[in-house]
């Protein structure tokens, strides 16, 4: 009886701890929850990630593999209340930011995380520093929670060698006039230059290239910021010299165009001038012209026979020398 009676009070007592001190639980205002039973996740009817926008930024036969299940998701508040049978997975859905070259699986890679190695189009192997800022989405938990073992440690991985390829066949745009309007074309002979001066179009392909991370891995990826491309010891002073005559050169364009953008304003206002002057010239003429026709309209041919020898009268009070024709 005795056994009978311990026993049903260490029943009570492993009920009351299981379903008072543990089955009440509460989420922060940074994280989101999702509850299993049984071990299965608690799932929107039949809902996957193919029935929500973020798989459009995916190939057609990635979406045959990151087809992951739509969860309930159990946002910040509580208490809330479990069984025994039942678990809560916890995730912070806070931003947060890395190193570029950090390896969540080696971390004493890439020079203890500080700096990527990468090769450029012209074979020159270059460091590249700068930050990745991220955080987990809620509208894939599950790929993040259950469907990948390790998401960073892949999203990391699939970052960097986007990042890589991309450096490797990096080509820097330039504009060039074409029939009169701006077109982009593409040179070669890529250097390390282009690469920093082109920083801008290099994360912006980043950010376009990883949109597809909140699909695959669970992980938004919110920005790269890649702030830094140093190339090796042994070709920093040749680039500094090749920086100096380049700039030299911006520097002789540059003079030499505003001293033809300045030669043709003057051209330009001396034919203003000219213009001027000749218009000035002519508008008399036209205004006799419009005077004798009026005088002919009205007066008739004595009227002009008139004008014409007042005309020749005043001609001749300025002339020193009159030479007439004699008719035989």
């Amino acid at each position: 009886m005795e056994i009978i009676l311990g026993v049903s009070i260490g029943l009570l007592v492993w009920v009351i701890v299981q379903f008072v001190f543990t089955g009440f639980y509460t989420v922060d205002q940074n994280q989101r929850a999702v509850k299993t039973v049984f071990g299965r996740a608690q799932r929107l009817g039949n809902l996957t990630t193919l029935d929500d926008p973020i798989a459009e930024s995916m190939r057609e036969d990635e979406k045959e593999r990151y087809n992951y299940p739509q969860v309930k998701i159990i946002m910040p508040g509580g208490p809330y209340f479990k069984w025994p049978w039942e678990q809560v997975h916890k995730v912070s859905v806070a931003t947060s930011i890395i190193n570029l070259a950090y390896d969540p699986e080696s971390p004493e890679a890439n020079n203890d995380g500080t700096v990527l190695d990468a090769v450029t189009k012209d074979q020159l192997q270059t460091g590249l520093t700068g930050q990745i800022r991220f955080q987990v989405s809620e509208r894939n938990l599950y790929a993040y929670i259950f469907g990948v073992s390790n998401p960073i440690a892949h999203v990391m991985g699939y970052f960097v060698s986007v990042l890589r390829e991309r450096i490797s066949t990096f080509e820097a745009p330039r504009e060039q006039i074409v029939e009169g309007a701006p077109e982009v074309v593409w040179v070669e002979g890529i250097s390390i230059n282009d690469l920093r001066k082109n920083l801008r179009d290099l994360n912006e392909h980043m950010d376009k290239e990883c949109l597809c991370s909140q699909a695959r891995y669970g992980i938004q990826l919110d920005a790269s910021l890649i702030t830094g491309i140093e190339p090796p010891a042994e070709v920093e002073s040749a680039l500094a010299a090749i920086n100096t005559a380049h700039n030299q050169v911006s520097s002789d364009i540059s003079l030499a165009t505003a001293a033809a953008d300045q030669r043709i304003v003057e051209s330009k206002r001396a034919v203003e001038i000219d213009t001027l002057k000749a218009e000035a010239e002519v508008e008399p003429l036209r205004r006799l012209a419009l005077e004798l026709a009026e005088l002919k309209q009205h007066g008739g041919k004595a009227a002009m026979t008139a004008y014409v020898r007042n005309a020749k009268l005043t001609l001749f009070t300025h002339s020193d020398r009159l030479i007439m024709e004699m008719k035989s």
